[in-house]
């Protein structure tokens, strides 16, 4: 097999990894843009008037969730065309997939206009998301991670990372933009604004994702297949048969980084306007702010990653997590923008912590020819479990105690120490592989970190 400690002169590490963030900050966009939707605007446009407001938010946020039922089919499917066909295909035809069905969420009917068939339409197009977006995050973190040059595969690996920023930066911006036109018109046609912008920048990222080249790992897969090299059973089945407690572990890894997110996101926004009625303009801004601030900081973080090892870094971002889950939500109570916008600095900063090193993270564990299919599985179950029942969950538990928000909070904080043990043991897993193996499940130039 040829030596990749370094990539060739013809593949940039750097050109890949902005290809990397410019498909899935595209991606991110539209899912992310559904989600401001589900918590500031469909509970009147797609459900009726006369429903009780908690109902009417819940049902909202179901709309939200089913997006996160179909996410593992999604890390499944495009996984295995990942893992046996390409990194770089699977990105064209998932981004396509989403950019498709949120142009159609912008022309969708209301609920006084058709009826039930309105919330259903909107339901069948966010579960289109939902397998898409679950076969998105895999291939981008790879490809960037795939070639990257050795010592520096948390920070290229970051990039794929930031487009979640990215994406909630443009999403939360173009609707706090749409916002000021007023009440009427944004309930009317402004919130769509943002669903059909996604045409312009689906185009976009299709032009930039053609010109990808893939990963030499899958070059050598590749070269091993045409040797005449047995493929094996299929990756899903040898993921979870030898790799099930690095897929269960990683799980629960990840769950503050997904779930938690939506809890200090759109949940927040939630309770902010439903239950203390602030500004839906001030919190988006807020919103934005922080989104910029984790867009700044993750790569950073990610280099630190490098240096001092991905799992320090993640588990100082969880501890961070626990300490700011009940400030972040006490501040709101007191109506003061300046303390609002530093908790939520604070949070997201912590939070950008757990971004940067994931990707690296996630690789180490698992062989190259079923890479995509098993960090696919761990992040998009993860997603299932924790982060598309997260704003419905944070509102059933703050209905349990008369709208408080300390339920909320302290689950995220329990979550958060969960997540702690599980990042170290993902370190110890990665330890035992690398003695027993010290090739085994390592990208092409990706140092074992021992």
């Amino acid at each position: 097999m040829p030596d990749r400690t370094t990539p060739p002169p013809a593949r940039s590490p750097l050109r890949t990894a902005l290809a990397a963030l410019a498909g899935t900050s595209i991606e991110w966009y539209d899912f992310y843009a559904f989600a401001t939707a589900a918590a500031i605007v469909f509970n009147d446009v797609f459900f009726p008037a006369d429903m009780p407001t908690a109902l009417k938010t819940i049902s909202s946020f179901a709309t939200f969730a089913v997006g996160f039922l179909l996410r593992p089919l999604g890390g499944i499917v495009f996984g295995h065309i990942g893992d046996r066909v390409g990194r770089k295909k699977t990105l064209v035809i998932t981004l396509l997939m989403m950019g498709i069905a949120s142009f159609a969420i912008g022309l969708l009917p209301t609920y006084d206009q058709v009826g039930v068939l309105s919330p259903i339409l909107l339901i069948t197009l966010r579960l289109i998301q939902g397998i898409a977006i679950g076969g998105e995050w895999g291939g981008a973190v790879l490809i960037a991670v795939e070639n990257a040059p050795k010592n520096r595969t948390t920070f290229f690996g970051s990039f794929a990372q930031l487009g979640s920023s990215v994406g909630a930066l443009l999403s939360t911006g173009m609707f706090s933009l749409m916002n000021l036109f007023g009440d009427e018109a944004f309930n009317s046609w402004g919130w769509r604004v943002p669903f059909l912008a996604s045409a312009v920048l689906v185009v976009i990222g299709l032009v930039v994702r053609t010109k990808l080249e893939d990963s030499p790992v899958m070059e050598d897969i590749h070269a091993e297949a045409e040797k005449g090299g047995s493929p094996g059973r299929l990756p899903v089945a040898e993921v979870l048969h030898k790799d099930w407690k690095t897929v269960l572990v990683g799980v629960f890894a990840l769950a503050t980084a997904t779930g938690g997110y939506y809890v200090v996101t759109s949940y927040l926004l939630s309770y902010g306007t439903d239950e203390l009625h602030l500004s839906e303009s001030m919190l988006l801004n807020g919103l934005s702010l922080a989104a910029f601030l984790e867009l700044v900081v993750t790569p950073f973080l990610a280099l630190l990653g490098d240096r001092v090892g991905a799992h320090k870094v993640v588990v100082g971002g969880l501890a961070g997590v626990v300490f700011l889950s009940l400030p972040q939500f006490m501040v709101l109570g007191g109506g003061n923008v300046v303390l609002i916008y530093l908790t939520m600095l604070a949070m997201r900063f912590v939070m950008s912590a757990l971004y940067g090193p994931i990707a690296a993270i996630l690789a180490d564990g698992f062989a190259p020819h079923v890479r995509y299919t098993g960090i696919s599985l761990s992040y998009q179950v993860c997603n299932l479990i924790f982060a598309g029942f997260a704003p419905v969950t944070a509102v059933w538990l703050s209905s349990l105690a008369g709208g408080a928000y300390w339920p909320p909070a302290l689950a995220l904080m329990a979550v958060s120490v969960i997540g702690i043990w599980c990042t170290l043991r993902l370190r110890v897993y990665h330890l035992r592989r690398v003695a027993a193996e010290p090739s085994a499940g390592l990208p092409q130039g990706v140092p074992a970190r021992v």
